[in-house]
């Protein structure tokens, strides 16, 4: 498949007309080779929009089987684009062929995953209440059922260039809830959204599909977004990114004389808790694995264990050397784009010139001119942190803070004060397991997903898992951005009350024509169509 540097309007292929831009080689910081790339403009962000919405009372209504065999075609497409599609990404982003092929897998299971949900019904949530004319008063016939919000605007995110972007789970997402998708492809590649936009494209072409079902423009700056989310056709929206971005699209959407939801996930420091007991036992195993864990990927993910809390002492101390002498070993690595890097550099700089923080280690110097950073460790005491809450914001990168707390009661306040969360790990042993659990409910309203030994970094994507959390992790923490559950955002419920058989959705008909899973009368049943 060429790339031709063109926007995906609905069907059709065209340049854009707005500024010109390239796509960079992330290790050498060049330009790559032809096409260009070109914004698309506010005629092209209407066109869409107008596309969608037209699209999208067809799409939603069509049946299931339909648009699931549309998810599962687009993820073979996209797994045959074979190794065009990793090469590109690796070099726009850097990341390594291993971490590319892992990502386009989860990509396409994602996909197949949604399509299976489509098939069995379950996001219906479908609900039946049937009439009660002998009640006083009586109660007439009741039943529910979810529906797609409408056309959803979706932003590509820069640490996943497969996995959280074209296709990404946003996309799929919103696809299987019956929503048409409009995507702002990331300026940082280009070319990997154009393979994997295009390969949508040819799905919905193939599936015989509205055309305004997948559209995909290119922007260098921030026009093209804001205007997709002003747009009236738009009903919701899905972005992964800094947390200015994120509230910069959240105040657009809630400006609008129809506000919308933004799903965005934005700014977490995933802390990592060292309960006593497992870390006198396993203190240089803990140390080892942190770093490993703050260093994978050059620390670009967004679950990157960004603060480490223990408690004062001989275990704290050896932990800390340890981590120390581990993290100066570590080599630079490739950041995503100039930008980051730049952010990350001005971030390790903050720490190191606060007098509150100590920098424990700094990992090899990278070449001078080059995109790569410098891993960072720092420690700080609990006390400096609770005065200044800047030391537990996050820096995107290869670095982390070890916070030292006098005693499980101030380890608790540091929680108790620490913003929202992603994740929050617990490091213990069946000794610590009565203090861990004093501290649960704080870590259940802290953050969407809790672990016990091991590390944050990965998500497994499956219908149990919730990668969402409370403000600034998420701008909802009632939703989640990966597994089955994520459709949830892009679906709203609709009650039909009274209405003759004829005009009742197949879901709810008293015969259960496509077998699914409904609650009726009060209890779950499930019976043959």
């Amino acid at each position: 498949m060429d790339l031709r540097g063109e926007l995906l309007i609905g069907a059709r292929t065209r340049r854009g007309k707005g500024g010109e831009f390239h796509a960079i080689d992330a290790a050498s910081e060049q330009a790559l080779p032809a096409p260009t790339y070109n914004s698309a403009q506010a005629s092209d962000v209407d066109e869409v929009c107008t596309l969608a919405e037209s699209a999208f009372d067809i799409y939603r209504t069509m049946p299931a089987e339909r648009r699931a065999s549309f998810l599962d075609d687009a993820a073979a497409r996209i797994e045959a684009l074979g190794d065009v599609l990793i090469e590109r990404a690796m070099s726009e982003s850097g990341l390594p062929r291993a971490r590319l092929e892992g990502e386009r897998a989860r990509t396409a299971n994602q996909l197949r995953m949604f399509a299976a949900l489509v098939r069995s019904g379950d996001a219906l949530d479908a609900r039946i209440e049937p009439a009660l004319p002998e009640r006083q008063p009586p109660r007439t016939d009741l039943r529910f059922q979810r529906i797609g919000l409408g056309p959803v605007a979706v932003f590509g995110a820069s640490n996943f260039p497969l996995a959280f972007s074209v296709a990404g789970g946003d996309t799929a997402a919103a696809l299987a809830a019956g929503c048409p998708v409009v995507v702002k492809a990331h300026p940082a590649h280009p070319g990997t959204s154009e393979l994997v936009g295009r390969a949508i494209q040819e799905a919905v072409r193939h599936a015989e599909l509205p055309e305004g079902v997948f559209s995909m423009l290119f922007d260098a700056g921030h026009e093209v977004g804001a205007a997709l989310v002003a747009h009236p056709s738009i009903k919701a929206v899905g972005f992964t990114g800094s947390r200015a971005g994120g509230r910069a699209l959240m105040a657009i959407a809630a400006a609008r004389a129809e506000p919308i939801p933004v799903y965005a996930e934005m700014s977490s420091v995933n802390p990592n808790l060292l309960m006593p007991a497992a870390l006198a036992a396993r203190t240089d195993t803990l140390a080892r694995d942190f770093v490993a864990s703050v260093t994978l990927g050059c620390g670009q993910f967004c679950t990157n264990p960004g603060l480490m809390l223990g408690i004062a002492g001989e275990g704290f101390e050896r932990f800390a050397a340890t981590a120390a002498r581990t993290l100066s070993d570590v080599g630079a690595g490739v950041m995503l784009t100039g930008g980051i890097l730049r952010a990350y550099e001005a971030g390790i700089e903050r720490f190191a010139a606060n007098p509150a923080v100590m920098t424990l280690a700094r990992g090899k110097a990278p070449e001078a001119g080059s995109r790569r950073a410098q891993a960072a460790l720092f420690r700080v005491s609990a006390q400096s942190l609770l005065a200044d809450h800047s030391l537990a914001d996050e820096v995107f990168g290869p670095c982390s803070v070890l916070v030292e707390c006098g005693d499980m009661d101030e380890l608790r306040t540091v929680l108790n004060r620490i913003e929202g969360q992603l994740t929050i790990t617990l490091h213990l042993d069946e000794a610590d397991q009565s203090a861990a659990q004093a501290l649960l409910p704080v870590l259940e309203r802290k953050a969407g997903r809790i672990l016990a030994n091991g590390f944050p970094t990965g998500v497994e994507v499956c219908d149990a898992i919730v990668h969402g959390g409370p403000f600034p992790a998420t701008s909802d923490g009632g939703s989640t951005s990966v597994g089955t559950a994520a459709i949830e955002r892009f679906m709203r419920p609709v009650c039909y009350q009274n209405l003759p058989a004829a005009l009742v959705p197949e879901a709810l008909r008293d015969a259960n024509p496509l077998g699914v899973h409904r609650r009726v009368a009060g209890r779950y049943e499930r019976t043959s169509g």
